[in-house]
């Protein structure tokens, strides 16, 4: 079935001056406008289409790959603001795309990018973006494995790192330990899992090795504090060279791996040291 807001695997009915016409299904005869169409596209051929509404509000197909796809989250510029309806953006196809007032959260500036959901809206059946991008991440838990690398787009910075979408799907925090380089809102880049966590949301870090060294890291802690009857006195107190003789370890990875730790509430934190939650 074709569905609006996506590539479709389309048939061709016919050809006319306009261009050539694609079989949509229940969405009807779709046209696909005559500079798209190439020699090859003859009635029984399959084109890969985007479908979406021109500016007459007509079903209309596309070859051109927009930035984002219904379900699928990107950084825009916004192109024109309007007093009445809201900001338009450059989403990569000739129509711009709606940015209502409603979903902006916090007003847009012209030429400004801002970081967005691609969604269908239930109000007039039109594909708009929204910025309120926390209401559009899938729910349930994420299968993801960890060290996995995965697609990342940063929209929001924490103390601890960023906040990022995870495979235009879920929620992430993409810790600030190990960058290598400047990170910037709205940039695309490679993370790697660190953790899922019982609320779906993600934890990663830039070092494709770091789950490797902070995993067996954070198991001799747990050694350790069964070892010591569940406490030890170290911490972020700790000197660099007591824990390199307790854990033969870098302060560094420590500091990674009790986090690690303590997301996985496997351990408290205290002035005094750390225990292990029973």
């Amino acid at each position: 079935m074709a569905t609006l807001g996506r590539r479709n695997l389309l048939t061709v009915t016919r050809s006319a001056d306009a261009g050539a016409y694609l079989d949509a299904g229940p969405l009807g005869e779709v046209l696909l406008p005559r500079r798209y169409v190439t020699g090859s596209m003859r009635p029984g051929s399959q084109v890969d289409a985007f479908l979406y509404r021109d500016s007459e509000d007509r079903l209309v197909a596309t070859t051109e790959r927009p930035h984002a796809m219904v379900g699928e989250f990107a950084c825009m510029e916004v192109r024109d603001i309007s007093e009445r309806a809201g900001a338009f953006l450059d989403w990569g196809l000739p129509k711009d795309l709606l940015l209502p007032f409603r979903e902006q959260g916090k007003p847009v500036k012209l030429g400004q990018k801002v970081v967005v959901a691609v969604i269908m809206d239930g109000r007039t059946d039109r594909i708009i973006a929204s910025a309120k991008v926390d209401d559009h991440f899938r729910g349930g838990v994420p299968m993801y494995r960890p060290g996995q690398e995965v697609d990342a787009l940063v929209f929001a910075r924490s103390p601890l790192g960023f906040g990022v979408v995870v495979e235009n799907a879920h929620r992430g925090l993409l810790f600030h330990d190990g960058a290598r380089h400047d990170v910037h809102y709205g940039q695309r880049l490679r993370a790697y899992v660190r953790s899922v966590r019982d609320d779906g949301k993600v934890d990663l870090g830039f070092d494709p090795a770091g789950y490797e060294r902070v995993a067996p890291l954070g198991e001799r802690i747990m050694e350790a504090l069964a070892a010591a009857g569940g406490t030890l006195p170290v911490g972020d107190h700790s000197s660099p060279a007591d824990i390199r003789a307790r854990f033969g370890a870098s302060k560094k990875a420590f500091k990674q791996a009790l986090g690690a730790l303590y997301r996985e509430r496997r351990i408290e934190l205290g002035e005094g040291g750390i225990r292990a939650v029973r």
